[in-house]
């Protein structure tokens, strides 16, 4: 096991080819169960279904780029993270630019071959629109999910520009087609001017907790409501880059100002305890309207933090293993 506090080691590891956190490079469709993979990090370089300003195609290339300056010790949690799982950068997957239908198809495909050999995927977009395909993947090995949604934006439209697959109907989707439970699910952080049929009540029954409220709340609060909400259920994390205010993340296709700072979203990220987290998305970073990099580095701590919980997640189940072995 590589000792990632030794900085000769993290300065050999920073050569090379880029991956996702110097983690190994092992492209999907190599890897099989025996590998014992625990999860598989995915960039998706899409932007074809954004209404306002595209660039989240680059968001998994800048990513990739800012965590080259991450290590995998967090004091918090109290943990390494490579010490208790086994994680690797599964690449980018296929798509197709203009063929936003068969984009789906392909990202389904990857996905389904990292549930396939029982890993966690974690993708990194591009645009909210890849969760769909995230979804359908999941239910098929998990059953329909609870969303823990961290976003600006709902994303619960019926059309968008008169189509039903855009960035902004994903849930909606994945609501009619049985991937998640609403009554189970968690939207934190809506905020910003709204379309008139957003005002009214959609009947889908998610838990909706708007960003002002959040904020009131406070992160503890939040990590207890969600924690009450989704049980043990299986889980899909979702974390939309336009969640935080854009004076901390200018980087985004959607911004919306009065939102979080990043120091919130980290922290409120630590609060969670999710035991049976099966899939990970963060998305709408937009390298082109980033500055300094800010924005990419926030990806970096959000996918590290979800990395944490994860781990933690294996420790705790470990350490009751060991008890009941114990007895």
């Amino acid at each position: 096991m590589t000792d990632y506090t030794d900085s000769q080691a993290v300065c050999r590891l920073s050569s090379g080819p880029r991956t996702f956190f110097r983690l190994p490079y092992r492209p999907v469709r190599e890897l099989t169960e025996q590998d014992g993979v625990d999860a598989v990090i995915l960039g998706v370089p899409i932007d074809g279904a954004t209404g306002y300003r595209s660039g989240a195609r680059f968001g998994p290339e800048a990513v990739r780029s800012a965590s080259t300056l991450a290590r995998l010790g967090s004091r918090e949690r109290g943990l390494v993270i490579t010490d208790l799982l086994s994680v690797v950068d599964g690449g980018d997957v296929h798509i197709v630019p203009g063929y936003h239908l068969h984009t789906l198809e392909l990202i389904e495909k990857s996905v389904d071959a990292v549930h396939g050999i029982g890993a966690l995927p974690i993708l990194v977009g591009g645009d909210h629109s890849l969760a769909i395909a995230e979804l359908r993947a999941a239910a098929k090995k998990h059953g329909p999910l609870s969303l823990v949604q961290l976003d600006a934006h709902r994303d619960v439209l019926d059309d968008y520009f008169g189509v039903k697959h855009f960035h902004g109907t994903v849930y909606r989707r994945a609501a009619e087609e049985g991937l998640i439970d609403p009554t189970t699910s968690i939207q934190i952080g809506m905020r910003g001017s709204v379309p008139r049929e957003d005002l009214a009540d959609d009947g889908l029954g998610f838990t909706v907790i708007h960003s002002d409220d959040a904020i009131e709340l406070g992160c503890r609060e939040l990590g207890r409501i969600v924690r009450d909400k989704v049980g043990a259920n299986p889980v899909a994390l979702t974390f939309d880059i336009d969640f935080v205010d854009p004076s901390c993340a200018p980087g985004t296709g959607t911004p919306e100002v009065g939102g979080p700072s990043s120091a919130f979203a980290l922290r409120l990220l630590r609060e969670l305890e999710l035991p049976n987290i099966r899939t990970v998305s963060l998305v709408e970073i937009s390298p082109p309207y980033d500055t300094a990099d800010i924005t990419a580095h926030l990806g970096v701590a959000v996918i590290f933090e979800i990395m944490t919980l994860a781990a933690a997640a294996r420790r705790t189940t470990t350490q009751q293993d060991g008890r009941l072995h114990a007895r």
